[in-house]
């Protein structure tokens, strides 16, 4: 019997799990999507949704790689070998994701390097798309969809952000993942915590803290908000692409699943709520400064990161440079964290279906992904990047894991057994809530999302993109997922790979 990697620690695992997690979209995502859907009410549609669908749906997945102590593909292969291709599906996003947020850690690298001395200067959008990211369209006048020559200044970080990756992968899970979480997530919460509390003493920090925890009552019988609830939790807890089913496969034996979900996921909507406190204060002061109304410079995402907050590190009173350090290096920390486990799920998932080792497995699904990101280090990258993050997302990660808690509940009628596995090691025990959230509310949200967001793309084409180029960098990338999901699956495991020998009994690492 072959032996499997396990975590050093039960708070090792946590810290992974956390790690994976927390990624950029905690820090530029959460503040707005709060801000935008009823400030303080939204609140009560987000913890709704935490209890309803992000803790029950980690419970599962958790479970799952525990239960069957395999990669994605192999667990659902050994639940049911007509499922495989769910699995091979949700690692097939991951290593789409992978490609592309690698490129966004090595904005935030450059960025803590550009942060001294405040090299962006005082048009900070025109920096980005003109000096730094060398827009095709700016600079050679081309179309959307032009590749243009790759830039230097984006290239070369992308190569030490994977050197770094890489380098943790090879090292395998107790030396290379652990060890590197108990430094980054540290790390993370310490600058960040550093950013908030002088971010509070900010002159319109009020003005900005109001703007977000203020509940706006009315937005809360929206539909919509419910939607950007349920949204918020499932892309912020790493849900549905093969990254918890992996770490949890690492699991040893007697191990608390469903403690563990609750932790991960409580500490994830703590640094959430952390990251509201200070984007939120920033902005206040931002728009203080300015005299303007706080939605005038409320933004989210690659805007809000790379060109509202070097404006407001223009005019931060005193020491703005390490300001600037610390928020693109808590960033990077935060990124880098999530990198390593969105590529472990390709490592893992190669290595149980083709039997290669570690070494072989990271030199061949973290060297193609490596040389696929720099597509998105050229001059056209950021187009490439913006529709197929948009896509794969949208009709990826959330149409993924629709069809998996449908596949349990309903096909497979999984749930009676993988509650029973996890009541059985856990203090915390799920009753029937558990199985109606997953039977029922889950799948009627997803599916829901899924219906009002096709509707929206089919008729209107993402950002105004021409549709030849969102056929083959949105569309196409996210159809392409599924028939790889079908191929790998159609190829055999090795003999007794699926049999339950193979996995019954505890392995050590």
């Amino acid at each position: 019997m072959e032996s499997r990697e396990q975590w050093g620690t039960r708070a090792g695992f946590i810290l992974a799990a956390v790690g994976s997690a927390v990624g950029l979209g905690n820090i530029w995502r959460f503040p707005y999507v709060a801000y935008d859907n009823g400030g303080g009410a939204f609140f009560i549609p987000y913890l709704f949704a935490l209890l309803t669908a992000g803790i029950p749906l980690l419970i599962m997945e958790f479970t799952m790689g525990h239960k069957y102590r395999g990669s994605a593909p192999l667990s659902y292969a050994r639940m049911n070998k007509k499922t495989e291709w769910i699995g091979w599906w949700q690692v097939s996003i991951a290593f789409v994701i992978s490609t592309y947020y690698s490129v966004i850690i090595a904005w935030a690298m450059a960025y803590t390097y550009f942060a001294v001395g405040l090299q962006w200067g005082e048009d900070t959008g025109g920096f980005l798309m003109g000096e730094y990211l060398q827009r095709v369209d700016i600079v050679n006048k081309a179309a959307v969809g032009s590749i243009g020559s790759i830039v230097p200044g984006v290239f070369i970080p992308l190569v030490v952000v994977w050197v770094i990756a890489l380098g943790v992968l090879f090292k395998g899970v107790k030396k290379g993942i652990e060890r590197a979480n108990r430094i980054f997530i540290p790390t993370l919460l310490i600058m960040f915590l550093m950013i908030v509390i002088r971010a509070l003493t900010l002159e319109g920090a009020t003005l900005g803290l109001e703007a977000l925890f203020k509940p706006n009552w009315s937005k809360i019988a929206s539909p919509g908000v419910w939607v950007a609830a349920y949204g918020q939790i499932f892309f912020s807890l790493s849900i549905a692409f093969a990254i918890m089913i992996t770490y949890s496969s690492y699991l040893p034996r007697k191990s608390d699943i469903n403690n563990n979900a609750f932790i991960t996921a409580f500490s994830n909507s703590g640094v959430e709520l952390l990251a509201g406190f200070g984007v939120f204060s920033a902005l206040g002061f931002m728009a203080a400064q300015a005299n303007v109304p706080i939605e005038e410079v409320a933004t989210a995402g690659i805007g809000l990161a790379f060109v509202v907050f070097p404006e407001i590190l223009n005019s931060f009173p005193g020491l703005n440079g390490l300001f600037g350090v610390l928020f693109f290096g808590s960033l990077v920390f935060a990124g880098l964290s999530s990198l390593i486990s969105i590529v472990e799920t390709f490592i893992a998932g190669v290595q149980d279906k083709f039997k290669l080792s570690r070494t072989k497995a990271v030199i061949i699904g973290g060297g193609l992904s490596a040389l696929i990101s720099i597509l998105f280090a050229t001059q056209g990258g950021l187009f490439f990047l913006d529709a197929v993050d948009y896509f794969i997302n949208t009709f990826g990660v959330a149409l993924a894991g629709l069809v998996s808690v449908v596949t349990v509940a309903w096909v497979v009628k999984n749930l009676k057994t993988f509650q029973d596995h996890a009541n059985v090691i856990s203090d915390l025990r799920t009753g029937l809530w558990w199985r109606i959230c997953l039977s029922v509310v889950t799948p009627a949200v997803l599916g829901y999302m899924f219906v009002l967001n096709l509707i929206d793309n089919l008729k209107n084409n993402y950002e105004g993109y021409p549709t030849a180029f969102l056929i083959y960098s949105g569309w196409g990338v996210a159809i392409v997922t599924i028939i790889v999901g079908f191929i790998l699956a159609s190829l055999k495991w090795g003999a007794k790979v699926l049999d339950l020998a193979a996995y019954s009994e505890d392995k050590t690492s």
